[in-house]
């Protein structure tokens, strides 16, 4: 499979969806709905290694890039993600330069990085059936850290810029916490922190990614340069859908 790093720099704009209901069975469904990502998530999620491991062995054969975001920027849980087989991570929270950088270290084996070794009993080593597994082991992989404050919205190029980060992901909701607009992340203000955040990591020579807050905001997203954009959640599938199914037969209701 081709490093989601490189199918970033194809030039079209990558779909994906979140997934949060830490299930096996609704992410083998999603898998299958044509997106180009799925993202897993392990900060905002009741998602365990083990729970991950079973959504991973879900949706590998099925073409969407399996995205693991980590619950904090830890390099304990970054060496376990990879070593269950995830080739891509989101880190969140990032703020500074150092913590990207801290970031990319998590993810590479001695001496580019301080990530553990434990190819015999790794699944991404084929649990030592992939003899060449270390030596190449970080170029399939997809570092991306998430900015999401103000912090890390003055320091978004630096970010971006880091060795080791190979992408940047906009979080439209704790930014707008950040800038005291709880909860309204379509604040004129939050767009446009945003936008200031999508110049400085392309002018880095990086892709960046945003959680988009409609389907029209993410058309709006693709036009304006992201490369990879989150269209919704699972969750919000089936709020919506089922909401949507329960109005519609009570209309018809007398």
């Amino acid at each position: 499979m081709i490093p989601f790093k490189e199918r970033l720099a194809q030039g079209r704009p990558l779909i994906g969806l979140w997934q949060a209901l830490a299930n096996n069975y609704t992410a083998d469904i999603c898998a299958r709905l044509g997106f180009d990502w799925l993202l897993f998530d392990g900060e905002h999620s009741p998602n365990t290694a083990q729970t991950l491991l079973g959504q991973l062995q879900a949706v590998e054969r099925h073409g969407p890039e399996p995205i693991a975001r980590v619950p904090a920027n830890d390099p304990v849980i970054i060496k376990q993600y990879l070593d269950i087989g995830f080739r891509t991570l989101l880190v969140p929270m990032v703020d500074t330069a150092e913590q990207a950088a801290a970031a990319a270290a998590a993810t590479r084996y001695p001496p580019d990085g301080i990530r553990g070794v434990a190819s015999g009993t790794s699944r991404a080593a084929g649990f030592g059936l992939d003899p060449g597994y270390l030596n190449r082991a970080a170029e399939g992989l997809t570092v991306i850290v998430q900015i999401e404050s103000r912090e890390a919205l003055a320091n978004a190029g630096a970010i971006a810029a880091t060795p080791g980060v190979d992408a940047v992901f906009v979080g439209p909701g704790d930014l707008a916490a950040s800038m005291d607009h709880l909860g309204d992340a379509g604040h004129a203000q939050v767009q446009a922190a945003a936008r200031q955040a999508l110049e400085a990591i392309r002018a880095a020579g990086k892709p960046a990614g945003i959680f988009a807050l409609s389907p029209d905001y993410a058309r709006l997203c693709c036009t304006e340069g992201y490369a990879f954009v989150a269209a919704g959640t699972d969750i919000g599938l089936l709020v919506k859908g089922g909401k949507a199914l329960i109005d519609a037969v009570r209309e018809e209701q007398p």
